[in-house]
């Protein structure tokens, strides 16, 4: 079983950055935006082609939403290097798919974008819920989440107010 929460820090420490977009670049990854697509549908993928691998994002999302994609393709490209090699793994709503590879994507870029400390001290604080740490985070609650999910299983005890679920993109 793979460390997703230990494989994005290395990475975090390796690179000195939780941008998306810087370790994308670091990693030689290809990454491009297109306004080919509606808000609402294709939302990115990642792909090889001829040993380069690509990151495609949808340009009419907003930044914050961006930064959330570009972190989910860095999982993929991360931890599913081989599948990519087959084809591209397109997101055409990159948290509707409920299978184990977009599980695992959302997960390692809830790790990315967001430090422990920083969730923590929010968390602790009198009137944090999700939404509210959610909000001073610039991330939907929904993958917040997956970060608190990480932290659970690592011993911190949370109240999970939701469980993961790659499918909130589409409501």
């Amino acid at each position: 079983m793979v460390d997703i929460h230990g494989t994005a820090e290395r990475l975090v420490r390796m690179y000195k950055t939780r941008d998306p977009f810087e370790l994308l670049d670091a990693l030689r990854v290809v990454t491009r935006f297109t306004h080919r697509f509606d808000a609402r549908g294709l939302k990115g993928f990642c792909t090889v082609v001829n040993r380069t691998r690509y990151v495609v994002i949808n340009g009419k999302l907003e930044e914050s939403e961006q930064r959330v994609v570009a972190s989910h393709e860095a999982g993929h490209i991360v931890l599913h290097g081989k599948e990519l090699r087959v084809g591209a793994l397109r997101d055409l709503d990159i948290f509707r798919a409920v299978g184990k590879e977009e599980r695992e994507a959302n997960c390692f870029g809830a790790n990315l974008l967001i430090p422990d400390e920083e969730v923590l001290d929010l968390m602790r604080s009198a009137d944090a819920n999700l939404f509210s740490v959610a909000r001073r985070l610039y991330v939907p609650p929904e993958f917040l989440s997956f970060k608190l999910h990480s932290l659970v299983e690592r011993g911190y005890k949370l109240r999970m107010p939701m469980a993961p679920d790659n499918r909130f993109m589409a409501r």
